[in-house]
């Protein structure tokens, strides 16, 4: 592997286990079950494990919060065994930042004591909203009970409860409650560690100096047996007027194993009227690698001073963008196309392309006539294709027809459009996987980024040769047709789909300019070529005037109307209320006499032909239906001007076919149109705008020689975007993706 393949795979091991860590905290904040007053539950526990001694032995630990795994993993297991009859947290047992999931987590490791507990509030507690989650989960922030001749007392060294009201909390309750014993639970310490601890400042002890100072002398007062504080990684033992004041940090906490920092619990034994204290520690690392090693370990791991879980989500997430950085800083990119690439090669022979499609003939619309039109040119030049489109009611038998190309039909599981035109084809039929293996393609060809597009790129990526997509469609006008909020799937989920299938396909084909920036702004990384689609050019100079004058009588235009001609499907996307009502003003402005004829079909015909019945248009505008290609060429000749309002549109096939016929063309401005119209040669293009739209039109309609001379310009612009170069630029296109795979395998 080398070192590109073996970052790329350190980079997904991180995205990896970022997810999995993600996934334990959503498991922990979601599917961990509910809990409340544990505090109420375990004093039970230990009032009915002590009920009727006189003797008891509790252990007391701090800091559980930097590690909750060294807890459970090496401590627990040996309290559990201790004889112990209860345990005391003295501060810091929830990680982090008192998370919901970190309450959570820590009652997960505390279910697997076998003895009762109790919980300090310190300021792991108290951070965030923890304090809240503490009140509902365990109980008060400072809180007292007895057992038997002895007195606990937990105070709040957080600030959340004012320590004045505790010091006369404490001092009534120590006056009119008399006990043998006193033990006192502060998860701020009173007194300064015997040496420096990592982290110590002055906000580590017990703050305001007053509370510290009025604790004192309570304490001296009521001669307190031991105070217990967390708060610092340390183990600390200090006497004060006979009041033993232990810091005890080592429970799970940063440690650096040495005499006053290693893991340890603090073993508490009262009998006969005397109290023992004593620590008990883990047994070290053995062996001086092993603990320096240890000793980097926590260092490293305090720098975070997070739980175990943020540790690892944190350490992931640098891995990952260090590697995307490295990619980014020092791996060389050429923006440039790579001209030493040579696709010679794979110009002169024969290739076997494989092509995937949603909608395919009979069905008419702008994709599978350009397929046909590349199928045409490639099988000329002597190429074989499969073409792999659903089945339709009224095909007819492809394959007899041309030796050249073969025709896949994936019978379909959904049809739907008033007549069926859309259909989601059965793409997991196991014999098309077997004849397209069997075809064994050079190269496959995808004209759409979904479904029968998805099942070309799987079986590209599973048979090891190259995928081209055809930027054909902006799916993002196509929101009407999904099942789906329009605004997330216009605005975000349409970009995104075909930012992340183009970025899988090794080359992706273009119409226009404007396409490929669109694609670059969304973040499309892979080769992209411009190529407009070709267009019959020739077949629209042969028409006979004789069937054109023929065709006009049929349908009873005559020579006086100014002939406007659209081919677009009758649907949303396509603009066509913009035309109508453009239509009705032109009707009450101009004198010149006209016929707009509309050629397509689609779900909404029944609706806009409402509409031109209720504006009085149905002398003037007719919907004509569809029309089989092969007579598009008569029926383009029937006009004098193409007009537009789609903003759909990648290029505007049917614009380019209209002016092979000779028609100026007034459009909508939009991605496709601006790149083939020329403004004022070959006709116009203006903003959303009916008044400036319809104006243009007026202007082409009321001046004949003008119209005369955009004709003339039209047809010579359209002239280059014949089918035959159209062709051959595509399968230079193969070749090129071919070289480059070639060029990557070495």
């Amino acid at each position: 592997m080398n070192r590109r393949g073996i970052l790329k795979l350190a980079f997904y091991l991180s995205l990896l286990v970022l997810v999995l860590v993600l996934g334990y905290k959503t498991y922990l904040n979601l599917f961990r079950p509910d809990f409340h007053s544990l505090h109420t539950e375990q004093l039970s526990a230990i009032e009915s494990r002590l009920k009727g001694r006189d003797s008891y032995r509790f252990a007391v630990v701090g800091n559980i919060n930097n590690s909750i795994g060294v807890f459970e993993k090496r401590m627990i297991p040996r309290l559990n065994q201790s004889g112990l009859d209860f345990l005391i947290s003295a501060g810091n047992a929830v990680s982090g930042t008192g998370g919901e999931d970190k309450h959570r987590a820590l009652h997960g490791t505390l279910q697997k004591l076998e003895l009762p507990y109790l919980l300090t509030f310190g300021p792991h507690e108290f951070e965030g909203f923890g304090s809240f989650r503490f009140y509902e989960y365990y109980g008060p922030y400072h809180y007292s009970f007895r057992q038997d001749d002895s007195r606990f007392v937990f105070l709040d060294s957080t600030g959340k409860t004012d320590w004045q009201w505790q010091l006369k909390w404490l001092r009534e309750l120590f006056s009119r409650n008399a006990a043998e014993h006193i033990f006192l639970f502060s998860a701020h310490p009173l007194l300064p560690v015997s040496l420096p601890a990592i982290f110590e400042d002055e906000n580590s002890y017990l703050q305001p100096e007053a509370f510290r100072e009025g604790l004192m002398a309570l304490i001296q007062e009521y001669e307190v047996d031991a105070v217990f504080s967390a708060n610092l990684p340390v183990y600390s033992d200090k006497t004060r007027h006979g009041t033993r004041f232990i810091t005890t940090g080592g429970a799970g906490g940063l440690i650096l194993n040495t005499q006053d920092s290693f893991y340890h619990y603090v073993s508490v034994t009262v009998e006969n009227g005397r109290v023992g204290i004593e620590p008990v520690t883990l047994e070290r690392s053995p062996g001086t690698v092993r603990r320096w090693l240890e000793n980097l370990w926590f260092f490293i791991y305090s720098l975070f001073y997070v739980s175990f879980t943020n540790f690892l989500l944190i350490l992931c997430a640098l891995v990952a963008l260090v590697i995307r950085l490295y990619n980014l800083v020092f791996v060389d990119r050429d923006y440039y196309p790579d001209y030493s690439i040579d696709p010679t090669p794979w110009l002169e022979p024969p290739l076997k392309v494989a092509m995937f499609t949603n909608n395919y003939l009979p069905f008419i619309g702008g994709v599978p006539i350009s397929i046909e039109r590349l199928k045409r040119g490639l099988s000329k030049l002597g190429n074989q294709l499969l073409i792999v489109a659903p089945l339709y009611p009224q095909h007819k038998e492809e394959n007899s027809k041309d030796k050249q190309t073969q025709v896949l039909r994936l019978p379909n599981m959904l049809t739907m459009g008033i007549k069926g035109e859309f259909r989601m084809a059965n793409i997991f039929q196991p014999g098309a996987w077997r004849r397209i293996r069997r075809f064994k393609p050079d190269i496959v060809h995808l004209h759409h980024p979904i479904w029968v597009g998805s099942l070309g790129l799987f079986l590209a990526k599973r048979l090891n040769v190259p995928a081209v997509y055809t930027y054909h469609t902006r799916l993002e006008h196509y929101a009407h047709f999904v099942p789906l909020p329009s605004v997330l799937f216009r605005n975000l989920i349409s970009h995104a789909l075909v930012r992340r299938f183009a970025n899988k396909c090794d080359g992706v084909i273009v119409p226009t300019y404007s396409s490929e920036d669109y694609l670059r702004v969304i973040g499309v990384k892979s080769a992209i070529f411009v190529q407009p689609t070709g267009i019959e050019y020739q077949r629209f100079q042969r028409v006979d005037p004789g069937e054109v004058q023929a065709l006009k009588a049929s349908l009873g235009v005559n020579r006086e109307e100014v002939t406007l001609i659209s081919v677009c499907r009758l649907s949303n996307e396509k603009n066509i209320d913009f035309m109508i009502d453009a239509m009705a003003e032109l009707r009450d402005n101009t004198e010149k006499p006209f016929q707009w004829l509309v050629i397509g079909e689609g779900h909404e015909r029944e609706r806009l032909q409402g509409r031109l019945e209720a504006l009085g248009l149905s002398d003037c505008v007719r919907l004509v239906g569809s029309v089989p290609p092969s007579e598009m060429a008569l029926w383009y000749s029937l006009g004098d001007l193409f007009v537009f309002a789609s903003k759909s549109e990648t290029q505007g096939m049917v614009i380019l076919e209209a002016m092979s016929a000779g028609l100026p063309v007034v459009a909508v401005r939009a991605s496709g149109v601006d790149d083939v119209i020329q403004q004022g040669y070959n006709g116009y293009q203006t903003p959303e705008n009916r008044q400036q739209w319809r104006q243009k039109v007026q202007t082409l309609m009321e001046d004949a020689p003008l119209r005369q001379e955009l004709s003339v310009n039209a047809r010579r612009f359209a002239a280059s975007y014949d089918i035959e170069p159209f062709a051959r630029d595509v399968k230079f296109i193969y070749a090129s993706v071919l070289a480059a795979r070639a060029r990557d395998r070495q």
